[in-house]
């Protein structure tokens, strides 16, 4: 990991292109997990769910984080939880959350301990998380054998084309 760029007048820079990636920065620890979801955690890694994200890490100062996210159409994110607030703006794409649709430049706040989760849009989303912690957790939610069996045949059908998918701001 490359260091940010301090400057001579005293603010910092932090480059996108080295940024780290999520779990390489150390920022986010997975909460133990059932029999069932590593189960299905394993499955669907096999299946090439590591082609439908991308999550950096912008800036990881005291008492302050940035993360960028971009999800994949159909990416499925379980049910989970954090252990800190979460101010997300979405950059570009779409998501729905919940019985809401929400695009560019639309902003939506998750309390500590709020379970959540969110449907990609056709083209996927990318979106950026304000936190006020360097380090949270990830309390994955998804228990039945029902969301993960869905979710290797939803990665399998999609791993190729997310091979090649565009960022949504690409489009813009």
């Amino acid at each position: 990991m490359t260091e940010p760029r301090k400057t001579t007048e005293g603010f910092t820079i932090y480059r996108a292109s080295e940024a780290p990636e999520l779990v390489e920065a150390g920022c986010i620890t997975p909460s133990p997990i059932t029999d069932v979801q590593m189960d299905g955690m394993k499955r669907i890694m096999q299946a090439g769910y590591r082609e439908g994200d991308e999550i950096k890490v912008l800036c990881n100062i005291p008492g302050f984080s940035l993360v960028y996210s971009w999800f994949k159409p159909g990416f499925p994110l379980p049910l989970h939880s954090h252990d800190a607030d979460c101010l997300y703006y979405i950059v570009s794409g779409s998501i729905r959350l919940g019985t809401e649709d929400l695009g560019p430049r639309d902003s939506f706040f998750i309390p500590n301990g709020v379970p959540y989760t969110y449907k990609m849009g056709p083209e996927g989303v990318e979106i950026l998380e304000f936190r006020h912690e360097t380090k949270f957790n990830f309390l994955n939610l998804a228990k039945g054998a029902a969301f993960w069996d869905k979710a290797v045949e939803t990665v399998a059908a999609q791993q190729e084309e997310w091979k090649t998918a565009k960022r949504p701001s690409v489009h813009a």
